[in-house]
């Protein structure tokens, strides 16, 4: 069966300054480029490769910043129906674990691993739809009311029937 999967690896679309510090707004706007291309193609599955990242003293982007990449996604097009695998060697600061989350309250399907083969299977496996229960034809039919005096059949009484509560007689009853 062929294999059609967008990698996006982290040197593709991290982008650092004359100076050699994250540079967020090139970062967020290669990366969109790159996704909107990924939506062009049609392809429901995609793998972000950020185990080439460097391991450094503070996070690489802040949690505002991880939730505005993972807004990138859906700017460019990534729906609900998509999956998106995160592969990663380390998540010292938290920024992966804040970058999925921040995806599956957009309502994206983000999955985080730590291995290739797992990232590869969970891309690949079918989604669990819940099967629908058929039941049998129920007809629906206009209950008759019951004959009163001085009123016809066409006319039906909606006063709900009243009963007494434990320990009390209704009006009438001896």
């Amino acid at each position: 069966m062929p294999v059609e999967l967008q990698v996006i690896r982290a040197s593709e679309f991290v982008c650092f300054d004359a100076d050699e510090h994250l540079d967020f707004e090139a970062s967020q706007k290669v990366l969109q480029g790159l996704v909107t291309a990924y939506h062009k193609r049609g392809l429901g599955r995609a793998m972000l490769d950020l185990r080439d990242l460097p391991i450094l003293p503070r996070p690489h982007f802040s949690a505002e910043q991880m939730a505005a990449l993972a807004g990138t996604f859906l700017e460019a097009g990534f729906s609900k129906h998509q999956r998106l695998a995160i592969l990663y060697s380390h998540d010292v600061h938290g920024g992966i674990r804040n970058f999925t989350m921040f995806s599956r309250l957009r309502g994206l399907q983000v999955q985080a691993f730590q291995k290739f083969e797992d990232a590869m299977h969970w891309l690949w496996e079918q989604e669990k739809q819940p099967e629908l229960m058929h039941g049998a034809h129920v007809p629906i039919t206009k209950p008759e009311g019951k004959k009163r005096q001085g009123q016809s059949a066409n006319r039906i009484s909606h006063a709900p029937a009243r009963s007494p509560r434990p320990g009390r007689r209704m009006k009438g009853n001896v």
